[in-house]
């Protein structure tokens, strides 16, 4: 028997504007729905401007759940769409 552990693999987009990078990622954190995490926060300076501006990427990585197979083709025929196979052990 195998277990295996999945997490959802969903990603966002935030369009945020600071004075400077920390004020980008204070940004961007205030906009986090429960269970995401910050993965990118580029940052770039539009001519003319003295705000940073950025397109941030957020990722969905709360939902942890584990699945159970006989066998590896198994397991990973029952993980579902837009979901990942994280890790296997054997029970």
């Amino acid at each position: 028997m195998l277990i295996g552990r999945i997490r959802p693999v969903e990603t966002r987009t935030v369009d945020v504007e600071g004075v400077s990078l920390e004020a980008l990622n204070a940004a961007v954190t205030a906009q986090l729905p429960a269970g995401w995490v910050v993965t990118d926060v580029p940052a770039a300076m539009p001519k003319g401007s003295q705000l940073l501006t950025s397109t941030a990427t957020i990722a969905r990585r709360g939902d942890v759940e584990e699945i159970e197979a006989d066998d590896m083709a198994a397991l990973e025929a029952k993980v579902p769409e837009g979901w990942q196979l994280l890790s296997v052990h054997a029970l």
